[in-house]
């Protein structure tokens, strides 16, 4: 004979716990999610703070390395200054090529990104108690872990399982609590969540 026991006020008040929890929680992902998280992206669009390498082939003396200035401007000799921020290295490259047929006859021009950070709604932030809080590029299938491989791991003061990541998503903001110590001291993979471009992940200092 088997006895069942029913606590129907005991169930009712743990779905009506579930039901109000006002938290909203990220699904967690594998490892593995990132396989494809460094490929280069054809249409990467550059941002104030990357660094280019300009080449003009066979003119040595045009070609040249510059940084995007936070105007999202670079200055290129005898064009003078080029809005490079928004676009494409190759249009990028094909607009100084035409501006230098006043100068020089069939120019070629290639533009390479050297150090990458993008647009801001491109980019991922890290503020806080990280080793080296930053922005960073974001890349596909980029996760929690990755970013924080990224900007080199916690300080010893930080409180990780309070951080928070600041999602805007349909015009809204919306905060996500994640737990940084779980995931990367205790090695808890479950708590390795998806980043989406325009994250603001936030790790407080600990009280102590």
């Amino acid at each position: 004979m088997r006895f069942i026991l029913r606590i129907p006020g005991l169930c009712a008040a743990l779905v009506l716990l579930a039901c109000c929890s006002s938290e909203p929680t990220l699904p967690s992902v594998g490892i593995s999610a990132n396989a494809t998280a460094y490929e280069a992206s054809r249409d990467y669009r550059i941002g104030p703070g990357d660094a280019l390498d300009v080449s003009v082939w066979r003119n040595p003396d045009l070609t040249t390395h510059v940084a995007v200035r936070p105007d999202g401007r670079i200055s290129v000799a005898l064009v003078g200054d080029v809005v490079a921020a928004g676009k494409t290295p190759m249009s990028l490259a094909s607009e100084i090529q035409e501006k230098l047929k006043t100068y020089v006859k069939d120019p070629l021009v290639t533009v390479t990104p050297t150090a990458f950070v993008g647009p801001i709604a491109s980019q991922v932030r890290v503020i806080g108690e990280a080793v080296q809080p930053r922005a960073i590029p974001y890349s596909a299938n980029m996760t929690l872990l990755d970013l924080m491989i990224a900007v080199g791991g916690l300080t010893k003061y930080a409180d990780g399982d309070r951080a928070e990541i600041i999602r805007a998503a349909a015009g809204k903001q919306q905060t996500y609590h994640v737990e940084l110590d779980s995931l990367i001291r205790d090695g808890d993979v479950s708590k390795n969540v998806a980043i989406e471009p325009g994250d603001v992940l936030i790790i407080p200092q600990r009280f102590f």
